[in-house]
């Protein structure tokens, strides 16, 4: 088993983010920073700069009037949430499709799409102020299976089987099948990156709510978005079975299960069209 942690992790290094995420993270990782700094250097990637104005005009911000400009969406947005948007838009070129002829990367893309919307849909309920940045953390909750499926295929299809096989918590089959899981691999390639400790967190832990230390609130919200946003795709009936968030979950959030699925619908027609924001056409092809 250790042997295909290795791979994996081997594999991870391999994984690097594009540049001009780099140069956007060094420019806020740096005191006294300007903003115009932070607009030039999402303007030198015009693509980055079409799929960030694109998302920040969609129904997922909401906004009353259109945003033309970069700089415009840094001084209305903030640089936190730029930051978030360009890491949200700048994972999917560095994840290519996995050969796995068992994986759909459009179904991935839009199931984790899902659950940020859920994510940020639930943060928004609690009157959170920066819940945007919770649509993120649900966006990348899945990231580990993205990486399993790329490095070790036939282990990973293995272990999905066995768990809709006999109604067992993947990530208990993961555990036992292959020594490690998803939730895991995730949050290694997370700390490879040197992602906020939120995004490592909701990631590691979203699975076991109740052992996330630093940020359990957040925690809860992609607990339960990730099982609302499963069960609306054709998953089973939220509440019923494996489908049931953890109680404590629940009660950190406020929410119950109607509320689960009001929010759900509230945010599912937001879906495609963010989807061929993140995961452009030319790729979902």
């Amino acid at each position: 088993m250790s042997t295909l942690w290795e791979k994996i992790t081997r594999d991870c290094k391999l994984i690097t983010l594009p540049d001009v995420y780099i140069r956007l993270k060094a420019i806020i990782d740096t005191p006294e920073y300007r903003l115009d700094d932070v607009a030039d250097t999402i303007r030198s990637d015009p693509a980055l700069t079409t799929r960030v104005l694109k998302l920040i005009n969609s129904p997922y911000f909401g906004l009353a009037s259109k945003i033309e400009t970069v700089f415009r969406a840094v001084s209305l947005l903030g640089t936190q949430q730029i930051h978030d948007l360009t890491l949200a838009t700048s994972i999917s070129e560095s994840l290519h499709e996995p050969s796995d002829s068992a994986f759909d990367m459009q179904d991935y893309w839009r199931r984790s799409i899902f659950c940020g919307l859920v994510a940020q849909g639930i943060a928004r309920r609690m009157g959170l102020i920066d819940s945007e940045r919770l649509f993120v953390c649900g966006l990348l909750y899945d990231l580990g299976h993205l990486i399993m499926h790329q490095s070790i295929p036939e282990q990973t299809q293995q272990a999905l089987q066995r768990s809709q096989q006999h109604s067992q918590p993947l990530v208990e089959v993961e555990r036992e099948l292959i020594g490690l899981d998803y939730a895991r691999v995730g949050a290694t390639l997370m700390r490879q990156w040197s992602f906020p400790l939120c995004l490592i967190e909701t990631t590691e832990f979203h699975t076991e709510p109740l052992r996330a230390k630093h940020h359990p609130a957040e925690t809860a919200m992609v607990h339960i978005a990730a099982m609302v946003s499963d069960t609306m795709m054709g998953n089973g009936e939220l509440g019923e079975g494996l489908n049931t968030p953890h109680p404590a979950a629940l009660q950190k959030t406020g929410l119950d299960l109607a509320t689960c699925r009001s929010i759900a619908e509230e945010v599912e027609p937001g879906i495609e069209y963010i989807l061929h924001t993140i995961y452009p056409l030319k790729k979902a092809s």
